[in-house]
């Protein structure tokens, strides 16, 4: 059993509504949460001080913190999370969001790309948080590769694909590359990419490196080994993250500390050097998920929280995500079932598309 579940379980009747009262005016306000505001709003009368000894309690549990002497409770990463698994109350969708989100997703024809750039303002919009759209990856068959040199450190791999996509990448090669081991990497690659896919072709290769290693020029197969990191890795097979929204969180009357903190977690988005592990912290299962604050490496160091649900293609495959991030303080009630939504929004839509 989870910590957070045992302490709810333990606590009674009166500690698990002051806890819930703390919470639910903090998500409200933003502000510390004293005993004298919730002795207003307590369905059983108690006096202050009572309150203030069941939040000593619940703060020496870890549940609640004080930022300052004589200032109230806010609820801590742990307590939140119990808060989230136990006692949140998903609403109903608005019926409002439905209408805006309808209206913003089936407006005009156009490709995936722009229907996902729409999925993403949508989401900032409805939410007035940031949104992110993890896009789909292409998976048409390889008709070409080819590596570039832009210099000592930077190399660009062109794609095209025999459904006519064309894709442009830039990665950092290792050291030492020249245009004589670039063109062997790809004529390796373009001997055996007909008809595949790919992540065929990255499996194909990883077993050809494997069998003909001795064969290859040795900064070749770094070449080409590098290149494969790239595209599973940093661009996950094509996957584009789209962020919208980023002054949502970055206007305001925040202080200094979080603007830092959420410049911070843009910056590592904008480098997307963790963009694999946002769809896989989806692919676990169907559903909403919420990751509170370091709970998810990708924004750990913003003190930030994410509500994220996959999407899924006509063949019920997981093919990208949707979410909304925003402060731990997040409206999760009203936040969870407009991602659930969309994201199921998104898939319908993406379906209807492939089956034309």
């Amino acid at each position: 059993m989870k910590e957070g579940s045992r302490l709810l379980d333990e606590m009674n009747d009166r500690s698990r509504e002051v806890f819930r009262r703390v919470v639910e005016a903090y998500i409200e306000s933003g502000e510390p949460v004293g005993s004298r505001t919730l002795t207003r709003t307590l369905s059983e009368k108690v006096s202050a001080a009572t309150i203030r000894n069941v939040m000593q309690d619940l703060e020496f549990l870890g549940l609640l913190d004080s930022p300052h002497v004589s200032a109230g409770r806010i609820p801590t990463q742990l307590g939140l999370r119990m808060f989230v698994d136990g006692l949140l109350e998903v609403r109903d969708l608005d019926h409002h969001d439905r209408e805006k989100l309808d209206a913003t997703l089936g407006a005009g024809a156009g490709d995936v790309g722009g229907l996902l750039d729409r999925v993403g303002a949508a989401l900032s919009g409805v939410t007035h948080g940031a949104s992110l759209v993890l896009t789909p990856k292409h998976e048409a068959p390889m008709k070409h590769i080819e590596f570039v040199s832009l210099g000592h450190d930077r190399a660009l791999v062109v794609l095209v694909f025999a459904d006519g996509h064309v894709e442009n990448r830039l990665f950092a090669p290792p050291p030492g590359q020249t245009p004589s081991s670039m063109r062997e990497a790809a004529n390796f690659l373009n001997a055996m990419i007909e008809g595949k896919t790919l992540s065929e072709l990255r499996r194909d290769m990883a077993r050809e490196i494997a069998a003909r290693r001795q064969e290859l020029n040795s900064l070749a197969a770094e070449m080409i080994e590098t290149g494969m990191a790239m595209w599973e890795g940093e661009a996950d097979n094509s996957a584009r993250l789209i962020v919208r929204g980023r002054a949502n969180l970055l206007g305001g009357e925040a202080e200094a500390e979080e603007l830092d903190r959420i410049r911070t977690l843009f910056d590592d988005l904008e480098r997307k050097r963790d963009i694999a592990e946002f769809l896989q912290l989806a692919e676990t299962g169907e559903g909403v998920r919420i990751f509170i604050g370091s709970e998810n490496k990708l924004f750990s160091l913003s003190g930030s929280s994410l509500v994220v649900s996959p999407y899924m293609n006509a063949d019920r495959k997981i093919i990208g995500a949707v979410g909304v991030i925003g402060p731990t303080r997040l409206n999760y009630g009203r936040i969870v079932p407009i991602v659930d939504y969309t994201a199921q929004l998104v898939g319908k839509l993406i379906a209807e598309r492939s089956e034309r």
